[in-house]
């Protein structure tokens, strides 16, 4: 049996995702955020020495980050079907979209995450400073980043309507939290129009919806 261990409102939703897409039986093992700092808790460090979330148990073996448990959940059941076939141009944009998911596209998200947060955590003297340092960096390099980066995910569904083919496949498991949290962040306008429908459709998934079941609340749905 699979242990999936899942923070709350964290890319570990995926993982449930794509469990339910392959019909595998797995377990859930909840931890919930910090409430002030949002960080995960303590119990999870005893899994993976970083204390991060999403790891997976499968008997005796562990996998951490969560492009390397899809990885290793497509080649150990590699009869899901959501995978388009290695050495086509399918197979090479799946990489792509699969390493370009926790790459490029989470780096502009975390930085207004945190640079969004700075203000409130500073000491009292110092938060019309850091507030000001933190719009700047929003204005001139953060947010132009994230417009291109939506812009460049417009264009690509606009293909297939999919990030890997013409089917569904693990890529769009992947890309989910990239575009939800990004939506999050900024609410796409009318200029995001298959951004919009990509989301749609996959929270239309039945097994998306049964993943939120066996996970608990999640902000970006």
């Amino acid at each position: 049996m699979i242990i999936v261990h899942h923070l709350n409102n964290s890319r570990s939703q995926r993982v449930l995702w794509l469990l339910e897409e392959m019909g595998l039986p797995y377990e859930v093992k909840r931890y919930e955020r910090d409430a002030k700092t949002m960080l995960a808790p303590a119990e999870l460090r005893a899994i993976h020495p970083l204390g991060k979330s999403p790891v997976i148990q499968d008997g005796d073996i562990i996998v951490a980050e969560t492009g390397a448990i899809v990885e290793y959940l497509l080649e150990t059941w590699p009869a899901a079907g959501l995978r388009p076939a290695a050495g086509t141009a399918d197979g090479r944009r799946f990489t792509y979209w699969l390493h370009y998911a926790e790459g490029s596209a989470m780096t502009p998200l975390l930085l207004k995450l945190v640079f969004g947060a700075l203000p409130d955590r500073a000491p009292g003297l110092l938060k019309p400073i850091v507030k000001s340092i933190s719009n700047k960096a929003g204005t001139s390099f953060i947010n132009p980043q994230i417009a291109a980066h939506t812009a460049y995910w417009e264009a690509e569904l606009g293909k297939t309507g999919w990030f890997a083919g013409d089917a569904f496949s693990a890529a769009d498991i992947m890309m989910s939290f990239p575009l939800e949290a990004g939506g999050s962040r900024a609410p796409y306008g009318p200029d995001k129009p298959r951004v919009k429908a990509f989301l749609t459709a996959i929270h239309a998934r039945p097994a998306y919806q049964r993943a939120l079941e066996r996970g608990g609340p999640y902000a970006y749905a």
